[in-house]
């Protein structure tokens, strides 16, 4: 009976190995605001970032959602805003030694062939701990663009200035660093607090724009932010993926006839964000609703959510956002994995959040990196921004050098943004074997180098190695074959 059990647990975990995509968004979200991070010190925070950089990517992890303004503040260089007292403890205070966490983090998350998104949090100017702003703040410099509730500073979406204001704060980054995407949560206007009222009377009555209903006006506003925020980023660098993570319930069925069949807090009616809308109007590049809940939970069941989401919202690549530590109370990893294959509309993960996968939480980082996310993954295909793959890499070769073997190759030729190389795929296929790139367990780098080494044994092994080239939207070039011996 234990070897029949054995041979069943062998074989499923080959099954789900072999049911790997070849294209799956598999994000983690670091964050700065629990303050993790803060008063660290430079070199400690390096040493904890390429230790967690170092765990996830062995974790089959491909993009970070890095968060780099929490509070209208900067985790990078910025003329704009004060750096963040999530860095160094003291808002405004550089930090000493002095560097670049977000630069840092690029070159850092390109060197392991991951994406780097930059999160930032658009309306949030003050958080509930935060007790003095520095005097280049903007909640200092224009205390009449936001307003107080519950604790917090939010800029007023009914104010156009703000939005030209998080416009270029987003252009700012945007242009001066070379980030794959950039990313917002699901602070739009703030989380309902009981016995409180947004203070907007002013603004509505100022730019209501003969909008009757006080909820439609305000979804107006952020609509009206959205589009703008979307069109700025595609303007300065076109390749730059805009993303948003959502609340995990869009309405529920009592609300509207669209709505799941849960009963919770709702993104439209709520918190005045109509995220349908922005997917369907292709206002952004890709949608991470945080469905954080348990299979089976009685007001917002995961397995409801994650099948309404994939039925109306697959206009734009769909990920799910996952909460690592319920899903392992609940011993689910398994059964939300399957459903998300299952679910036409899903083209990825992300997960809440990077810690508790690099700490390994309820063995969730092992069964990943040696079961679901064993061999890497490309990101999704984006065609609506770009579907022109680069040319193929030239003069593949095999050189021994003093450190080894190494496989060498040119990058193609190309001269915009949408066909020059960025990253390269290295395939490895046994003597006799199909060439068959379709396959992800036949991918052994994913690399930004023009070169691989070799993992050189006695010289009587024949191998076929094929290199792709991949562009900033990871369209992927026709191979380029070299056999070795190793």
């Amino acid at each position: 009976m234990m070897k029949k059990t054995v041979l069943l647990l062998l074989l499923m975990m080959t099954l789900l190995v072999s049911a790997q995509q070849k294209r799956e968004f598999r994000g983690a979200w670091i964050q700065c605001v629990n303050g993790q991070f803060q008063g660290m010190g430079t070199q400690k925070m390096q040493q904890t970032l390429a230790y967690q950089l170092d765990e996830l990517q062995k974790d089959g992890v491909n993009a970070i959602i890095f968060q780099v303004r929490p509070e209208c503040d900067a985790l990078y260089e910025s003329s704009i805003e004060p750096w963040s007292r999530f860095l160094t403890g003291q808002q405004g205070k550089a930090p000493s030694p002095y560097w670049d966490p977000l630069q840092w983090m690029i070159d850092q998350c390109h060197a392991r062939g991951m994406e780097l998104h930059a999160w930032i949090n658009p309306y949030r100017a003050k958080t509930k701990t935060t007790n003095l702003l520095a005097t280049t703040h903007v909640a200092v410099r224009h205390p009449e663009w936001c307003f107080d509730y519950d604790g917090l500073k939010i800029l007023n979406p009914g104010i156009p200035e703000n939005r030209d204001y998080i416009c270029q704060v987003a252009r700012d980054i945007v242009t001066r660093y070379d980030i794959d995407g950039i990313h917002m949560d699901d602070y739009f206007y703030p989380y309902p607090a009981a016995g409180q009222q947004i203070p907007d009377d002013a603004q509505y009555r100022q730019y209501s724009n003969g909008i009757k209903d006080r909820g439609d006006w305000r979804r107006y506003n952020v609509n009206l932010f959205i589009k703008q925020f979307y069109e700025t980023v595609h303007q300065a660098k076109p390749w730059v993926k805009v993303g948003i993570s959502p609340f995990g319930i869009y309405r529920n069925k009592k609300s509207a006839a669209i709505g799941s069949n849960t009963n919770g807090l709702q993104n439209y009616d709520d918190l005045y964000a109509d995220v349908l809308l922005w997917v369907n109007n292709g206002w952004l590049d890709y949608c991470v609703p945080q469905i954080y809940w348990e299979i089976g939970n009685r007001a917002a069941d995961y397995d409801t959510l994650i099948r309404w989401w994939s039925q109306h919202a697959a206009g734009r690549p769909l990920f799910i956002g996952e909460d690592i530590e319920r899903t392992v109370k609940f011993g689910q990893q398994a059964q939300k994995r399957t459903l998300s294959q299952q679910m036409p509309g899903v083209q990825g993960t992300v997960l809440w959040y990077a810690k508790a996968a690099v700490d390994n939480t309820g063995n969730y980082g092992t069964v990943l990196r040696q079961n679901y996310w064993r061999h890497p993954a490309l990101q999704p295909q984006m065609p609506f921004i770009d579907k022109k793959a680069p040319k193929a890499p030239r003069k593949v070769k095999p050189v021994w050098t003093s450190d080894g073997y190494i496989l060498f190759w040119t990058a193609p030729k190309g001269k915009n943004w949408d066909d020059v190389a960025t990253r390269y795929v290295v395939y490895r296929f046994e003597k006799g074997e199909k060439v068959n790139t379709d396959d992800p367990a036949k991918i052994v780098a994913v690399t930004p180098n023009t070169y691989y080494k070799l993992p050189y044994a006695n010289g009587h092994q024949k191998y076929t190695y094929v290199v792709t080239a991949l562009d900033r939207l990871q369209n992927e070039s026709k191979p380029a074959k070299k056999t070795v011996k190793l």
